[in-house]
């Protein structure tokens, strides 16, 4: 879950290493993508892989893990791509070292680099949603000459900003509730959503206008309680979520907690502190920015919105927002995220 407007990239939240598998931890999972371990120079990863050809990196987002890319893992495939979703650091079945230092963004962008060498891969095309669009973002940044495309889902991309982003959000807020100064501190947000994962699931995998029952917290001042209460719970599951879905999810974040995933919003400051020489930098590979027109956190920002912002520091975009839909449009819209995508890579040499 990210919000980016008007802080810019760093602060977008309010804004060959080995390959070593084990013939046993190969496993197919949804859609006949194959799941297995691989060392890397950075970190053990899980991955999720299907197909063959130039290779299409899927980074997931908070709370994600790669099962999120089943739909866009087959339709690469079965277009003559190598599709390839990691469990990112700290979820899953990859490692989740317990340093908030271990997740600013020059360490998670070394991991897509790490990951791309242990496949014997020179370049790739990234797509990343919410926390995995920041990711991409960020290796396309730091590594430009290792990417040849990129496809950002729900974040976009603004520049780095000119103050420390916690700082920006903490000043936004004041006394009332911020759901990423919640986050900061370690323990507190583990302590809502470790004994109960599904009760957080509930409350975001949800479709726009969908029938929720009513927050118990009506209040906006931050003492008033967690995050939780604030959300209102889905009655059912949307269409796009299965049960199955979420018994996988609930068994993972279980087993995992969530402090891995938290640890991302935790270390931003340390990424805008690292990041002073990407100061006016920008990406000049070509990109396809995707959203659902009622994903909260963009805003209401419309198509033309989000070119303005990006355009100065993006010099190759193209903008499709989707009716009706929010923040989870790789599932709400598989179809139609597909074939953008698909059509995306297509427009240009692999």
């Amino acid at each position: 879950m990210v919000v980016w407007r008007r802080t810019g990239f760093f602060a977008a939240l309010l804004l060959l290493a080995t390959l070593g598998a084990c013939g046993s931890s190969r496993d197919v999972v949804a859609g006949g993508a194959r799941a297995r371990m691989i060392e890397t120079d950075t970190i053990r990863m899980r991955i999720l892989e299907q197909g063959s050809g130039p290779l299409v990196l899927l980074l997931h987002g908070f709370p994600g893990l790669s099962h999120v890319w089943h739909h866009q893992l087959a339709a690469l495939a079965a277009a003559g791509y190598h599709a390839v979703a990691p469990d990112m650091r700290g979820y899953g079945g990859t490692e989740a070292p317990a340093a908030v230092e271990a997740y600013d963004m020059f360490e998670v962008s070394a991991d897509v680099i790490a990951l791309m060498d242990a496949l014997g891969e020179e370049s790739a095309v990234l797509v990343g949603h919410d926390w995995g669009a920041f990711v991409a973002w960020s290796a396309a940044l730091i590594y430009p000459e290792r990417f040849r495309r990129l496809v950002a889902i729900s974040v976009p991309f603004s520049g780095r900003g000119d103050q420390p982003p916690l700082e920006a959000m903490r000043a936004a807020a004041g006394d009332n509730f911020n759901y990423v100064v919640y986050y900061q501190e370690p323990g507190v947000a583990e302590a809502e959503f470790d004994p109960d994962p599904r009760a957080l699931f509930e409350r975001v995998f949800v479709s726009p206008g969908q029938e929720l029952e009513p927050p118990t917290i009506q209040s906006p001042a931050a003492g008033a309680g967690g995050l939780l209460g604030r959300l209102g719970r889905a009655r059912e599951l949307p269409a796009w979520f299965s049960e199955a879905d979420m018994r996988l999810f609930v068994e993972t974040f279980a087993r995992t907690g969530f402090r891995g995933g938290l640890n991302y919003y935790r270390a931003l400051d340390r990424t805008f502190h690292r990041s002073a020489h990407l100061a006016g930098a920008t990406v000049d590979l070509p990109v396809l920015f995707l959203g659902g027109e009622r994903d909260l956190l963009l805003g209401g920002a419309s198509q033309e919105d989000l070119r303005a912002v990006m355009a100065p520091v993006v010099r190759d975009l193209e903008v499709v927002l989707y009716p009706d839909a929010g923040h989870w449009v790789a599932l709400e819209r598989a179809a139609d995220v597909n074939a953008a995508i698909l059509g995306f890579l297509r427009s240009g040499a692999r």
